[in-house]
């Protein structure tokens, strides 16, 4: 009989994810909501996932279970819908994002967080950008009309800079602080002397 084991670390990782992801739901009650959409946490939440949990069900799944509900209460509590036309290229890019957190960050350190976030913001911008096409009168389904929406995105996307920059160091910063304090949320659980 194999005997289950409690795992903090899982507890830390989901716990920071949550906390976090707080403040994207709160972001619709603002008065200049407008001015700050974007600024949001997902672009954190998708590397600090594929970076953290080796486990790829957990490194996609709660991320992406976080997105969905944060997604759907938003819609709910602020008139915003939910299932405009192509929102699921925001999945799609998020699904990415999380993947690049799994195969850039092996090693967390400045270095591979910096060279992470362009690549997400990058991939965010173009991927999330396409759904754009699929809303009537907004864009043209063309190349043209694609790149009009890129340019019109770049204050948008500038948020998400922003905020997944900020989102990202406070997330990985606490992680790590954590981890250099209490060596039994490394993946060894072992504690190094």
């Amino acid at each position: 009989m194999s005997e289950s084991k409690f795992n903090p670390r899982t507890v830390i990782l989901l716990l920071i994810i949550i906390l976090v992801s707080l403040i994207r739901i709160a972001a619709p009650f603002s008065d200049n909501f407008k001015d700050i959409a974007n600024f949001s946490v997902i672009g954190a939440v998708a590397l600090f996932g594929g970076a953290y949990f080796n486990n790829n069900i957990k490194a996609f799944g709660f991320p992406l279970l976080i997105l969905l509900l944060s997604d759907i209460f938003i819609a709910k509590t602020s008139g915003y819908g939910f299932f405009y036309g192509g929102w699921y290229w925001t999945y799609i890019a998020f699904i990415l994002m999380v993947f690049v957190g799994k195969v850039m960050l092996k090693k967390v350190d400045l270095e591979n967080f910096v060279l992470a976030n362009v690549v997400i913001i990058l991939m965010h911008w173009m991927v999330s950008d396409i759904s754009a096409m699929y809303i009537p009168g907004l864009y043209e389904p063309t190349l043209a009309g694609y790149l009009a929406c890129l340019v019109a995105a770049v204050p948008f996307e500038l948020n998400f800079v922003y905020g997944s920059l900020i989102y990202g160091v406070l997330m990985f910063g606490s992680f790590e602080m954590l981890k250099a304090r209490y060596p039994l949320f490394s993946l060894s659980g072992k504690v190094v002397s």
